[in-house]
């Protein structure tokens, strides 16, 4: 087939992956040692939304005890990590042919839009989903200088 320019198109290139992996079988995939415990590779998905004096975070994290997450503030940076364990033992006479459980930590960091008041904060945990409540920090629109 020619290109709009009367020449034929070069011919298609194939990675050094490709090649090395070319003998597998189809239907089978190259998977990282460990699973992806999250929907979204490696990353914790976050909504944050502004509702008047308040920021709502919502985290979706599947798979996780609510006793292994943590939550900090540092500087506007919300820090939400969890240690994962979504891996059972096998049995002895199991040979594991594909794994997608995971077990380890997973950790996602976001700057926020406004200060936040950690000490009325509040977080909520069910079906997954890890929702935070971070009040706004009060600023006095007015502050005077006392001159000694």
């Amino acid at each position: 087939m020619e290109g709009s320019d009367g020449q034929a198109p070069p011919p298609a290139r194939r990675s050094l992956f490709d090649e090395l992996f070319a003998d597998f079988p189809l239907g089978y995939s190259i998977a990282p040692l460990h699973g992806d415990p999250l929907p979204h590779p490696g990353k914790i998905k976050i909504d944050v939304k502004e509702n008047g004096d308040k920021l709502i975070v919502q985290a979706e994290m599947r798979g996780v005890k609510k006793e292994d997450i943590d939550v900090s503030v540092d500087n506007n940076v919300l820090t939400i990590s969890a240690e994962v364990s979504q891996y059972d033992a096998d049995e002895q006479n199991d040979r594991v042919i594909h794994s997608e459980r995971y077990y380890g930590s997973v950790q996602r960091s976001i700057s926020l839009p406004a200060e936040v008041s950690i000490d009325d904060a509040s977080a909520k945990y069910e079906d997954g989903i890890l929702i935070l409540t971070l009040p706004k920090a009060t600023k006095d629109a007015r502050k005077t200088i006392s001159v000694g």
